[in-house]
């Protein structure tokens, strides 16, 4: 297409960039399979999905004689106008200033040193990974970060480098990538951030093509934050059981985010300093340096000194002590500016970051250590745990889940699942908001599992009374059904009739998935121990789309070692098809019916989605 075609078009349809159009010709030709220069409805559906956009009621203009590429530009501007609004943003806001190729938002203004620090930090952390290397440098002065993250292949490495192993890297598209292998790599990422715990409720993989500003640099610091919140913990350092305070059991201390763990960790090195200084945020109370210059001095006496404090002006001070910080390799996130500006993030990956590389706690002694050992989680529980609160986390829940038996006590978030499962369920004039009294909590507790019963679920025996004392068998039974019927609600929704799903439904869904993909592996149940292998999985990922799984990196899933390589193949290709899997790779090699269940289920949803079925 001529340049000043695409020029035109870009200017005609003001949500489409000019350096799409192009590789939206070719997904457009791609699909109009009869080559008569129109796209059917049908066609139109797999478009949208393919280039991350939701199917809406803009396709039902595309009549019985289909829609050209012109018009196939006018619905997607339209979808993303639409998208836009949803966002708090109207079209009219939608302000662009170029930059180096790049834009700007102006309703959403982002910080810069942000956009600098974690630009430097992908380049230190991905410094020499071949699939990353044409990306690096990024320049941390222009917008060359959002431009260099646009493919999805710096965020898959920023994610493993947070969370090892979360991305199975044979399944990220490198290259020259066209639109529709972008969007996979798109998918891959959000859908992953979703399995560390980050928030995406906003951002899609079209968000990232796109290379907006505010959502790149919001899924950035989540990732990183996840990063370095996944060390603070007990389990990797068992010294932090010293910042227990009198009186204090582990139970509680375990409960605390991990702000808080820091921020107590700073003020047990001020005090052990013998300053009167304390920190109760990463805002004000850190602007000045002191703090920094203190427990720097603490935790490497021989190589760090107290020589900032002696500097007055806070600018030079923070130089002075972000290079003493140097010296022991921990001068990463922060700049004098963002210490002075009191910089929440930057300030707290720079304290998680010092924390992980220089606790300066003293180990525990044997006595103390089986102590702690016997109070810590099995880490069986944990995980289904883990997988819970991380599902009801993507679904936009406030509070954040972080403790699953704790944080579910009064109702509160257990209501918003259930709305979210069933629109408009719950009377929210019946919901106590206030909830100080145990009775209050009771309350909402009741009408969660009311609304359960109402649902169907299976709650014999349980009562509001078991989810506020945090009975964790009971707690798991009510949540796995809200999280069943999610994935069941979702399946319907889709389906032109709407009629229940049963799992007798998915198997059979999922066997004639796979035969559709020419293979014949196939099972009776989610107990089958021949899901173990992880063969039937990629074979059911490989009848909803050809040619997604390399069959020359798939072993027999015979050996231990070998089943774990197929499951994580499995789940990372299932999340670049679009699906939010939860389940880790032991859920699979251990064939833990409830969360294969959830695999399998969230697959037949994504065909849906992407009108194979």
């Amino acid at each position: 297409m001529a340049a000043g075609d695409i020029r035109g078009l870009a200017r005609e349809f003001n949500n489409i960039r000019e350096s799409e159009i192009d590789l939206l010709q070719d997904q457009f030709r791609t699909l109009d399979l009869n080559r008569d220069g129109r796209l059917t409805e049908t066609e139109l559906k797999q478009a949208l999905s393919r280039i991350g956009e939701s199917s809406t009621d803009e396709i039902q203009g595309a009549g019985g004689r289909g829609v050209d590429f012109r018009g196939f530009l006018g619905i997607l501007n339209n979808v993303r106008s639409h998208k836009v609004s949803r966002l708090g943003v109207t079209s009219t806001e939608k302000k662009v200033v170029t930059l180096g190729g790049s834009t700007e938002w102006s309703q959403h203004s982002f910080n810069e040193d942000e956009k600098e620090s974690f630009a430097e930090h992908a380049n230190q952390v991905l410094y020499g990974d071949k699939h990353a290397a044409k990306h690096l440098p990024i320049d941390t002065h222009t917008m060359d970060l959002f431009e260099k993250t646009k493919d999805g292949i710096i965020l898959c490495k920023l994610i493993n480098d947070a969370v090892p192993g979360t991305i199975d890297e044979r399944v990220i598209n490198a290259g020259k990538l066209n639109l529709y292998q972008m969007t996979e790599n798109g998918n891959l990422v959000v859908n992953s951030a979703k399995a560390i715990g980050c928030k995406v409720t906003n951002i899609g993989a079209q968000d990232i093509i796109e290379g907006t500003p505010h959502l790149v640099l919001a899924l950035i610091w989540q990732i990183v934050k996840q990063g370095l919140s996944a060390k603070i913990d007990i389990k990797i350092h068992p010294e932090l059981f010293r910042l227990l305070e009198p009186g204090e059991t582990l139970e509680q201390f375990l409960k605390l985010p991990a702000e808080q763990i820091l921020l107590r960790w700073c003020n047990y090195h001020l005090s052990r300093a013998g300053s009167s200084k304390r920190v109760n945020n990463f805002t004000n109370d850190i602007k000045d340096s002191e703090a920094y210059t203190i427990i720097l001095s603490q935790v490497a006496p021989g190589q760090c000194t107290r020589d900032p404090l002696r500097v007055n002006d806070l600018t030079q001070r923070a130089e002075a002590t972000l290079s003493e910080a140097a010296k022991i390799g921990c001068r990463q996130y922060l700049t004098p500016k963002a210490i002075v500006a009191g910089n929440p993030r930057l300030n707290f990956a720079f304290t998680a970051n010092l924390f992980n590389k220089y606790p300066g706690l003293e180990k525990l002694t044997e006595a103390e250590k089986g102590a702690l050992d016997d109070a810590l989680f099995d880490s069986e529980g944990d995980r289904e745990a883990r997988a819970f609160a991380l599902w009801m986390n993507s679904l936009d829940v406030d509070p954040f889940v972080r403790n699953l038996y704790e944080d579910l006590q009064d109702g509160k978030v257990l209501l918003q699942v259930a709305d979210k499962v069933h629109p408009g369920a719950v009377s929210w004039k019946r919901v106590n908001q206030n909830t100080t009294s145990k009775f209050k909590k009771v309350e909402n507790a009741n009408y969660a599992v009311e609304l359960g019963k109402q649902f169907k679920y299976s709650l014999v025996g349980i009562q509001g009374s078991d989810i506020v004392d945090g009975n964790q068998m009971l707690t798991l039974a009510l949540t796995w059904q809200l999280m069943r019927d999610n994935v069941i609600q979702v399946i319907k929704s889709l389906s032109k009739d709407g009629k229940e799903v049963t799992d007798n439904d998915i198997i059979k869904w999922a066997n004639a998935t796979v035969k559709r993909g020419a293979k014949s592996t196939s099972i009776t149940n989610f107990k089958d121990p021949s899901l173990k292998t992880g063969l039937f999985l990629l074979d059911l990922l490989n009848g909803i789309k050809k040619g997604i799984v390399d069959y020359g990196l798939v072993t027999s899933g015979i050996k231990g070692e070998d089943a774990e390589l197929n499951a994580k193949y499995a789940i990372s290709l299932a999340r670049k098809l679009g699906a939010a899997i939860f389940c880790s790779y032991e859920d699979i090699v251990e064939v833990k019916p409830k969360m294969i269940m959830t695999f399998v289920g969230s697959l037949w949803g994504v065909d849906r989605q992407l009108g194979q079925s």
